[in-house]
Parts: C-alpha cells; sequence; structure tokens
C-alpha cells in the first residue's frame, strides 16, 4: 500500500489497487470513450496490453491499454509515441478514465 504521506492517491473502482500519487497527475483535462480522464506522468500496479496506432482528436499515437495487475479491470492507457512532434509531450504518459478510479484520502 501506500508509504504514509503519500495521500491523496487513486484506486482501482473494481478492487481498491492504488494506482497513482495525486502528485503524478498532469492534467485533468482528458477525454476517454467513458467520458473525463485523467492524465498521470506515473502509474503503479498496472499490466500494459499489446501496443496499437490509434487515431485520436488529436492526432494518431501509439498507445498500450492499461490494466489493473489485481482484477485486470482496464484503466486507460499509455501513449508511447505520437506521430505528430507537437503533441510528444504525451509520451511516456498515462490516461486514466475518471469513472474506472476513486480518490482516496
Amino acid at each position: 500500500m501506500a508509504e504514509s504521506g503519500d495521500y491523496p492517491l487513486y484506486s482501482c473502482r473494481n478492487c481498491r489497487n492504488p494506482l497513482a500519487f495525486d502528485s503524478d497527475l498532469l492534467s485533468k483535462a482528458y477525454k476517454a470513450r467513458s467520458g473525463q480522464a485523467y492524465m498521470f506522468s506515473h502509474v503503479m500496479n498496472i499490466v500494459l496490453g499489446q501496443k496499437e496506432d490509434r487515431k485520436m482528436l488529436t492526432g494518431m499515437y501509439t498507445v498500450a491499454a492499461i490494466f489493473c495487475r489485481n482484477c485486470g479491470h482496464e484503466l486507460g492507457w499509455k501513449y508511447e509515441r505520437a506521430f505528430d512532434p507537437s503533441q510528444r509531450i504525451k509520451e511516456g504518459n498515462f490516461i486514466v478514465e475518471k469513472l474506472k478510479v476513486v480518490k482516496e484520502y
């Protein structure tokens, strides 16, 4: 579990597995299939899926789905590569769908 002082954190809504610290939250201004999503610089306790090229609102990306390591619930994706140089700031970051996590204090 999280070390003392590392709260608040975001956990899997399905099994409460800790996924990300609030200090790693970069933006709440993202959209996913289920609605609002968060961008994190780091997440933990996840498994990466296969890489695939995906057309999104801001261009073409290579992404990998991310799944909860504990229950296998799909949570969002990791930006592996941005085809547009102006979007490369997203590379290596993670998008987690808001409806799939809970914020714990």
